[in-house]
């Protein structure tokens, strides 16, 4: 996870490509913005941020409510869709 992590581009490839999975398994936009809110409190809590772009999105996260940490997973999702 962390060699994902070091590059900000890889990142988003990744996370690009599970989203794509889970489309192709029937889940919805809404359910995979939700896993997506999961996988960033797992990286909040456990993942040091390892470029300047996952500081901010940490940063962020961190001066976040949960309806605004569930925004910004939302819109990771969306950022990697249109890529």
């Amino acid at each position: 996870m962390s060699t994902v992590l070091s590059n900000f581009a890889t990142w988003k490839h990744f996370l690009a490509d599970r989203v794509s999975q889970a489309k192709k398994m029937g889940m919805n936009e809404e359910t995979i913005s939700s896993l997506a809110y999961e996988i960033g409190a797992f990286l909040d809590e456990k993942v040091d941020p390892k470029n300047e772009e996952e500081r901010v999105l940490k940063e962020l996260w961190d001066v976040g409510d949960e309806s605004e940490r569930k925004t910004i997973a939302a819109l990771m999702v969306k950022l990697v869709l249109r890529t």
